[in-house]
């Protein structure tokens, strides 16, 4: 009889500051795909997104501790911090292949990401190493990331990818990062102990 594998998922992302969208796609991940546990990765250096202006990698990471203190399945990854120079996903599965060959990973992605991924570094790569879920969008309809997901598995001749049917909440870091700045309420769009650390270290005062 054929080991059933661990199903994990896998949410990679700078998280300055992580928020309640980011949890909510996970635990939806978690729930709809039936995963045994959800890594949440922080990137140390990606290649798509300044640095400048964020908050110490120290700080990124106790926020995420506080965001997902309370959630069994919700694990704390530093793969993607042991790597110097620029950080891309298809290396992130390599070494994660490597280490639990016996380990079947998916990688939520939200739905602009997946009409960017064919200029990913190697995406064919990617598609052979996970099971890439991507989320839907009420500004994007079905029939559209449907029609995107054949032209990428047809182009490629490789891969899974499934539809995430989360719930839309328009929030973003940005948003969060300027809300701070400019004195607004940052309650609710984020964790509450996620909010205080926030602002007890007086995160996010200086003009980006």
């Amino acid at each position: 009889m054929e080991e059933k594998k661990e199903k994990v998922g896998l949410m990679g992302g700078t998280f300055n500051p992580i928020h309640t969208g980011h949890l909510l796609l996970a635990e939806t991940a978690y729930e709809q795909f039936e995963l045994d546990k959800v890594l949440i990765m922080p990137a140390k250096n990606p290649y798509h997104k300044r640095t400048s202006g964020m908050v110490s990698d120290e700080m990124r990471i106790d926020m995420i501790k506080c965001a997902i203190d309370n959630n069994p399945h919700f694990e704390l990854s530093f793969i993607e911090f042991e790597r110097e120079g620029n950080t891309y996903t298809v290396d992130t599965l390599k070494e994660l292949n490597r280490r639990y060959p016996k380990t079947e990973f998916y990688f939520i992605m939200g739905a602009d990401s997946l009409y960017q991924f064919a200029q990913w570094k190697e995406p064919a790569e990617i598609l052979k190493r996970a099971v890439i879920l991507a989320a839907s969008r009420d500004n994007i309809a079905s029939s559209a990331l449907n029609s995107q997901i054949h032209y990428l598995l047809e182009q490629f001749g490789i891969g899974d990818i499934r539809l995430l049917q989360s719930p839309n909440m328009e929030i973003s870091s940005h948003d969060i990062r300027s809300r701070v700045k400019e004195h607004r309420s940052i309650r609710y769009l984020i964790p509450e102990a996620v909010r205080e650390y926030i602002e007890n270290h007086q995160l996010y005062q200086e003009k980006e």
